[in-house]
C-alpha cells in the first residue's frame, strides 16, 4: 500500500477496509493535455450521454480539418456549423466565451496553470459562460492530476461517502469539505474510492466490516 493510501487508511478505517478490497487506483491518462481543448470536451459532454457528446466532438472535428478547432479558429466558425455539429445555442454561446477567453489568456498554457493553485485555477475557470467549479474540480483532478482536490458537490463523492459511513443522507457540501480535511493532501485519491465505494457497496451481498 502506497502512501497515501496508508495515510487515508489510517485517519478513515472504514475507506481503508475499501482500500484493501478494491485495490489499487490510479487515473487515467488523460485525454487532453491542455486547458482549452479539455474545456471544450467538457461543454460538449455538459447534460449528455458521453457517446452522444463524442458524436458532436467527431463531427465538429470533420468540420475543421479532423482535429478539434484551436480557439482563434473556433471563433470563425459560424452558428450554422455548430448547430449542424450538435450543438445547442447555449452551448454555442459557452464554445464562444471559451474561444475568447483562451484568445485573451484568461485560459492559460498548461505550463502556467503547473504555477497557478487550486483555487486560483478554479476561479479564474468559472469566469468562462457554462463552466462551473464542478467542471474545473473535473479538469484540475483528470487533466492536471492535482492530488488534493475534493469536489464535495459531486453527488457520487457524497453518495459514496454516506454508503461506507452508513449514514442516512448525504454530508452537505459545507459539513463534507471539514470533514474532507482530515484526507488532505490526498483527497483526489480519496475521492477515487469514494466514487467506487457507491458501486462497490451496492453489489447485493456485499458486507464491509468495520476495520
Amino acid at each position: 500500500m502506497d502512501l497515501p493510501n496508508q495515510h487515508l487508511s489510517r485517519v478513515d478505517p472504514r475507506l481503508g477496509v475499501l482500500i484493501k478490497r478494491v485495490g489499487p487506483l490510479k487515473l487515467p491518462k488523460p485525454e487532453h493535455n491542455d486547458l482549452y481543448p479539455a474545456l471544450l470536451s467538457a461543454i460538449a459532454h455538459q447534460q449528455l450521454h458521453s457517446n452522444a457528446a463524442q458524436a458532436i466532438l467527431g463531427r465538429l472535428k470533420s468540420a475543421c480539418g479532423e482535429a478539434l478547432p484551436t480557439p482563434a479558429h473556433l471563433l470563425g466558425l459560424t452558428d450554422e456549423t455548430l448547430r449542424t455539429c450538435g450543438f445547442s445555442a447555449t452551448k454555442m454561446a459557452a464554445l464562444r466565451d471559451l474561444a475568447a477567453k483562451a484568445v485573451d489568456g484568461t485560459i492559460p498554457s498548461r505550463t502556467r496553470a503547473l504555477r497557478l493553485s487550486d483555487e486560483a485555477l478554479i476561479q479564474r475557470l468559472i469566469s468562462i459562460r457554462g463552466v462551473g467549479r464542478w467542471t474545473v474540480e473535473m479538469l484540475l483532478i483528470f487533466t492536471l492530476k492535482r492530488p488534493d482536490v475534493f469536489p464535495v458537490d459531486d453527488f457520487g463523492v457524497r453518495e459514496g461517502y454516506k454508503i461506507l459511513h452508513g449514514l442516512e443522507q448525504q454530508p452537505k457540501p459545507k459539513a463534507f469539505l471539514e470533514i474532507s480535511l482530515a484526507y488532505a493532501p490526498h483527497r483526489t485519491r480519496a475521492t477515487l474510492y469514494l466514487w467506487r465505494a457507491a458501486d462497490e457497496l451496492k453489489k447485493p451481498g456485499t458486507v464491509l466490516n468495520k476495520a
